[in-house]
């Protein structure tokens, strides 16, 4: 779940997540987020980096139709929504108290056609990998899922379960602190990292990872 510390403390800042809804235009269609940050907090509103990763997605830069897709702590769903959108075949996951929440954007966003090729699902990283297939996604993706640094082993080994050869790991985020960097080194060990996309405006970075191959290592 998204608990991520949220830097601008004004109340101007705070506003838009107090709102109800948050409305966004993707992939020819109009995109109504719920937002429920009295009773889910952090983990119910869209954050700036899934905006820039959905974006990242509309603009063509990873196939994405026909392709299998996770997204990993999607707290209100925008990314996997959009990814459902542009064809992609995703399995939408968080934690098990965000899910009911997480399945009614889902539901409300998707035309009943795309609505098969959407599945939410309870994944808590490094615990209940056994429910997923070695190796079983084209894709994976996350918004705003570097900020714990007690997390960052069992994202790793989440990652590193879900990922084939072939995967394609896109994670959208804010460096903003030593932490966040020192989980990108920490992936670069077990994968090939480098930054494909930056959002000056949002101050959001985009990473691109790949299972490295182990005649590298050799």
């Amino acid at each position: 779940m998204a608990l991520v510390p949220y830097d601008e403390t004004t109340e101007l800042g705070l506003q838009k997540f107090h709102k109800p809804l948050a409305t966004f235009s993707f992939a020819n269609h109009t995109v109504q987020i719920r937002q429920d940050w009295r009773h889910l907090g952090v983990a119910a509103v869209v954050w700036e980096a899934a905006i820039v990763l959905s974006t990242y997605l509309e603009m063509g830069a990873v196939e994405l139709r026909g392709r299998s897709a996770v997204e990993l702590g999607a707290g209100t769903g925008l990314v996997g929504i959009v990814a459902a959108l542009l064809g992609a075949h995703v399995t939408i996951t968080d934690r098990k108290v965000a899910l009911e929440f997480l399945k009614s954007n889902v539901q409300a966003n998707l035309p009943p056609h795309i609505q098969s090729k959407a599945v939410v699902k309870e994944l808590t990283w490094g615990q209940n990998l056994g429910s997923f297939s070695p190796g079983e996604f084209d894709l994976i993706l996350g918004a705003d899922i570097i900020y714990l640094e007690e997390t960052f082993t069992d994202l790793l080994q989440t990652l590193e379960h879900l990922c084939s050869n072939h995967s394609v790991i896109l994670l959208a985020c804010r460096i903003r602190y030593e932490r966040d960097n020192n989980f990108l080194a920490m992936l670069e060990r077990q994968f090939t990292v480098r930054k494909v996309h930056y959002d000056p405006e949002k101050d959001v970075h985009i990473y691109k990872a790949q299972k490295r191959n182990k005649k590298e290592d050799l």
